[in-house]
């Protein structure tokens, strides 16, 4: 097997070394170059052609985001994205995945040797995934982003009157932002979202769809009460279920152990949601793994309609594969046609 090889773009001396040992500790990588800005990261990207781009976002000269948009239409190579914690690297990161990247990890804390197994393992996974990456699909363009999609009108009968639930993992940012864009305010169905993003990041995701969106999209509270024209985003880190309260439909957060690695689990919402005796309908984006699944079975139990992402639009056709595969999908799309889909089985509320 031939490596993957990857170019390492961060200003900081340490963080360079730190992701290059990381990276190198696989025998499936190499770091082929490091740079300290974005100007450098373009010109090593140029010169070395890498499989992959980690990138930094705050650096001086040229910082990740700028660097970014450039390598997207000049030398198209997959990049996952390193950031900071803070507000400001959350809202630039989530802009960095609906530009193009990938993915992106959490850059190392002050204590890095207590957590460098979990920092090491996710580094190395997401390098390797970003490098399977479809190339057609990481540029944006006019289909991606669906602005040719045509606008469906949805009846204007108050009330909630269907539950969407969706889940999605690597390239789902972008997918999101996609769909929520093409989604009528006047929707009669709730929305619950889980995106598989650590905590800190899901409420820079639910800001930036709202942005797009004529739903109100915000990062789900314990005790929310999902409306129609409402989507909650499940916080990162915290399990999201819905449960039906005298025909009132409310999220309760919790933090059970996660499932096969994973919280928030799309299983486990879809699961709760099956039992609220309300007429459901089930997505599945794009995303590694086989999370929702189970979800997706237990929706069709109760009469759910079931919806995939094809694998034409998918950064990694790893989720949506897992529901065909296991025979509860009913509709299988391509993303800029996920929207129309939704609204056409909301036509009879």
């Amino acid at each position: 097997m031939q490596q993957c090889r990857v170019v390492v773009v961060d200003d900081s001396v340490f963080i360079r070394k730190f992701i290059t040992d990381i990276l190198e500790s696989d025998q499936d990588l190499k770091v082929v170059a490091t740079a300290v800005n974005g100007i450098d990261a373009i010109k090593k990207v140029k010169e070395f052609r890498p499989d992959v781009i980690t990138l930094d976002i705050e650096m001086p000269q040229m910082d990740g985001l700028t660097a970014l948009k450039i390598i997207m239409q000049e030398c198209l190579c997959p990049v996952v994205m390193v950031s900071s914690h803070t507000k400001m690297g959350a809202e630039a990161t989530i802009r960095a995945l609906t530009l193009g990247a990938v993915d992106f990890v959490a850059k190392p804390s002050q204590e890095v040797y207590l957590d460098m197994d979990l920092i090491k393992k996710e580094l190395i996974l997401k390098v390797k995934i970003a490098a399977r990456a479809s190339y057609n699909l990481l540029k944006p363009s006019k289909e991606i982003t669906g602005l040719n999609v045509r606008q469906t009108k949805v009846c204007k009968s108050p009330g909630l009157k269907k539950i969407v639930v969706i889940g999605s993992s690597t390239g789902g940012p972008r997918a999101l932002h996609t769909l929520f864009s093409k989604l009528p305010g006047n929707i009669p169905a709730g929305l619950a979202v889980v995106q598989h993003m650590p905590p800190g990041f899901t409420k820079s995701l639910a800001d930036r769809l709202n942005s797009v969106s004529q739903v109100d999209v915000s990062e789900a509270l314990d005790g929310d009460e999902l409306t129609a024209g409402r989507a909650l985003i499940a916080p990162g880190d915290k399990h999201m279920t819905i449960n039906n309260c005298g025909g009132r439909f409310f999220v309760k957060l919790v933090d059970e152990p996660p499932i096969e690695g994973l919280r928030p689990s799309v299983d486990k919402m879809m699961e709760s949601v099956a039992s609220c005796n309300i007429p459901l309908i089930g997505v599945i984006l794009t995303g590694m793994g086989h999370d929702g699944v189970q979800g997706l079975k237990k929706i069709k139990s109760v009469n759910g309609f079931t919806i995939a992402e094809h694998e034409s639009t998918c950064i990694v056709y790893g989720m949506p594969r897992a529901a065909v595969e296991n025979n509860c999908v009913d509709k299988t799309v391509p993303l800029p046609l996920i929207a129309n889909t939704i609204l056409d089985n909301l036509s009879d509320c």
